[in-house]
């Protein structure tokens, strides 16, 4: 395996898609912010990776609303945001901005552990997020302070993870289906790997909405039903037992990976009932049985669109912590009559190394294996535009090799027309509504009768997936060109200024933050410092300290632990002003008496 000491892998758990904002601790990523899941769930959010790029309206975000604790608004443009509270004032914020919280976070570690500012990234994202959702990828990056150096497709990453792990192994082409299942969305990909370094991809599938997560939300509907029934009562509007239960459920699930049952006990639940139930892997299984036949049937498509026979498939790659779930492995098992699945790869960290060596390539990295790797991947959607009938006119097909460029020529339709206004769709659906819209441009054209005057439009994808239009029209010769990703319902120029002034103050309250917390910490410290000496010398002599001494010590000690026990941080001047009385009255008492 080779060392990518310049290009760190940071292991991204599930936990780490966490954001906790709060008046008195400010921003927490993570682990940090779970915790506060218990008393404070309408401000944490999760999730973020489902809301980035879409629409308030879309169907699976309205679904989706029913269950977090946080609120989600329309926004202009039909962009949803996410309301928390935050200095005592309400706050609005884009999916975008959340996951720059993430990457600010992550960005973080990776200086801590180089010991350098970093600058560039290669992120991560779902094989089957569409344009919309890449692009505004790459906004969150950007407000993170980062050059985004390209968007990968996370099988794709995990791909090249595997290639390079398989180059020593293999002397012939090597079909490997990658199988990513996490907490929030599920990929599958077939890729060819060969011993020259290259790895093409061949089909992709997937569901941005089918992850861990499903199958907790699964496992929280029953237990909320069984409850409501056992005691005729409706918790589902209790925002906060809904958080504990979600927590517990996942809990849970992990615990169903390697034992047969798992029990799920919480105090005080809903209206002073306590709760406690068990469930088994096999009800597990039953609640979730759907979602589960869902992955395969998406293993069978991408076999399909690949035309590949699944005898073909020399190995079956698992990755993401969902497939850690005893019967998705055996479902994928069966469906490939018996053959072992490959766990050499570790689930939680392959896409970050992949990411790691891609970046490596691009950044010039000089080892040998990294500069031979040629990664061709391809287009996880369908792109088209909306036709007189309302059908969707495919310009580019799924799983078409990236970079790629496409025309195709269209004509007036109506007698008389003076411009051709062209709606961009992506999907596989037949009729363009049902697809996901990306935006729209207009073409002048010579007015005349209809199919007299044509126009010629271009759809080009680049390396990150992310595509740029343009059309001529022909008699005249005059062009048109549209970016989709400067389209009106996408964040405008403006709203990204704004994100990365805000980032910077948020940034500034994090640093304010720990700055109190480092002055709280070392006021806590001395106090229990003074403590133990006082309790160390007493208990050598317990008459070595003059009665009004102690007291004296005791007074001010007294006083700075009521400074401590305040519900928010008081001001670093305060800490270190207790501090410094502290000091002053203690030190000369407890050196006289160490004497």
């Amino acid at each position: 395996m080779i060392k990518l000491r310049s290009y760190p892998m940071i292991k991204v758990i599930g936990l780490c898609h966490l954001v906790f904002l709060s008046n008195e601790v400010g921003r927490l990523v993570g682990e940090a912010a779970k915790i506060k899941m218990f008393v404070n769930p309408t401000n944490t959010v999760y999730d973020a990776k489902r809301l980035i790029g879409r629409r308030f309206y879309d169907a699976k975000i309205q679904e989706d609303m029913k269950l977090w604790p946080f609120k989600v608004i329309k926004g202009t443009n039909n962009i949803p945001k996410i309301v928390l509270e935050y200095n005592g004032e309400m706050k609005e914020f884009f999916a975008e901005e959340i996951s720059s919280m993430v990457l600010v976070k992550l960005k973080e570690v990776a200086e801590a552990y180089l010991g350098e500012t970093v600058k560039d990234a290669v992120i991560t994202v779902p094989a089957y997020f569409n344009d919309s959702q890449r692009q505004a990828t790459k906004d969150a990056g950007h407000v993170a302070g980062l050059n985004v150096l390209q968007v990968v497709n996370e099988p794709t990453a995990v791909a090249i993870a595997y290639g390079l792990h398989l180059k020593t192994d293999i002397s012939h082409d090597t079909n490997v289906l990658i199988f990513d299942l996490g907490g929030g969305t599920f990929d599958v990909s077939l890729v060819n790997i060969n011993n020259n370094g290259t790895i093409t991809v061949k089909a992709v599938a997937g569901d941005t909405h089918l992850g861990g997560q499903d199958f907790d939300n699964a496992m929280v509907e029953h237990f909320v039903m069984q409850f409501n029934r056992r005691h005729k009562t409706d918790m589902s509007r209790d925002i906060k037992a809904m958080g504990r239960l979600r927590v517990a459920c996942e809990k849970a699930k992990r615990s169903l990976s390697s034992t047969t049952d798992a029990p799920i006990e919480i105090d005080d639940l809903h209206q002073g009932i306590d709760f406690s139930m068990q469930i088994t892997r096999v009800k597990f299984e039953h609640l979730n049985g759907d979602l589960f036949g869902k992955c395969i049937q998406l293993v069978e498509k991408c076999l399909g669109d690949a035309e590949t026979n699944k005898k073909d498939v020399n190995e079956v790659v698992l990755v993401g912590g969902s497939t850690r779930i005893p019967k998705i492995q055996q479902l994928l098992k069966d469906f490939f009559n018996g053959k072992e699945l490959s766990k050499k790869i570790h689930a939680d960290e392959a896409v970050a190394y992949g990411a790691a060596v891609l970046a490596a390539k691009l950044s010039g990295e000089s080892n040998q294996k990294v500069k031979n790797l040629v990664l061709l991947d391809v287009v996880p959607l369908s792109l088209g535009v909306s036709i007189h009938d309302d059908s969707l006119s495919v310009v580019i097909k799924r799983n078409s090799p990236i970079p790629v460029k496409q025309e195709r020529i269209y004509v007036t339709s109506v007698d008389n027309q003076s411009a051709i206004t062209f709606d961009v769709y992506q999907g596989e659906k037949s009729r363009a509504i049902d697809n996901d819209w990306l935006g729209k441009f207009q073409v002048a054209v010579p007015v005349a009768l209809k199919g007299m005057s044509r126009v010629n439009v271009v759809f080009e994808i680049d390396v990150n997936g992310i595509l740029n239009c343009s059309a001529e029209e022909l008699t005249t010769g005059l062009k048109k060109k549209i970016r989709i990703s400067d389209d009106k319902q996408r964040l405008s120029k403006e709203e990204i200024k704004k994100m990365l002034k805000d980032a910077e103050k948020y940034k500034l309250d994090d640093e304010e933050y720990k700055k109190k917390l480092f002055a709280h910490n070392l006021l806590e410290e001395y106090i229990y410092d003074v403590n133990a000496k006082i309790k160390s010398i007493g208990s050598i002599d317990n008459t070595k300290i003059p009665k009004e001494e102690l007291e004296k010590m005791e007074n001010v000690i007294r006083s700075a632990s009521q400074i401590l026990d305040l519900s928010k941080f008081a001001d670093v001047d305060k800490y270190e002003k207790t501090l410094n009385e502290l000091e002053n009255v203690c030190l000369p008492i407890i050196a006289q008496l160490m004497k």
